[in-house]
C-alpha cells in the first residue's frame, strides 16, 4: 500500500515536471544542482589562447535587468582564480567575483572531471 502511495506521488510528479517548459525544467535542474553542488571550471580564451581560468565554481548566473525579466547579454559569477593556469587552486588563489559577456568572450564551463 506504502509503495502504490508513493508510486502515485512520483508519478503525479514526473506529470507535473513533464508539463513545464524547457526553461522552467532547466530552473529546477539548476536549483538541485545548486543545492547539491558543482565543481565547475570556466577558462576563458582570447582567440585560441588560454587567459583566464576560474575554478570550483558552484553556479554561473545570466544576469537579469533590474526592472522587468529580460535577461542581460552578460553571465557572473564566483570561483577561485587560477592565476597561474595550471588547473589546481594553489596557496595565495583567492575566490573572486567575474563577469563575462555571452556575445563577445570566447569561453568553455565544464564540471572538473
Amino acid at each position: 500500500m506504502k509503495q502504490l502511495k508513493a508510486l502515485s506521488i512520483l508519478s503525479v510528479i514526473v506529470l507535473l515536471i513533464s508539463g513545464c517548459t524547457q526553461e522552467t525544467q532547466n530552473k529546477l535542474g539548476r536549483a538541485v544542482q545548486n543545492w547539491t553542488g558543482t565543481n565547475g571550471v570556466l577558462e576563458i580564451y582570447a582567440g585560441e589562447k588560454l587567459v583566464k581560468r576560474f575554478l570550483k565554481i558552484d553556479k554561473l548566473s545570466t544576469a537579469v535587468s533590474t526592472q522587468g525579466t529580460q535577461p542581460r547579454p552578460y553571465r557572473f559569477g564566483y570561483g577561485v582564480l587560477d592565476e597561474n593556469l595550471n588547473a589546481r587552486v594553489d596557496a595565495g588563489e583567492k575566490k573572486v567575483y567575474f563577469e563575462f559577456s555571452d556575445y563577445s568572450t570566447s569561453y568553455v564551463f565544464f564540471e572538473e572531471p
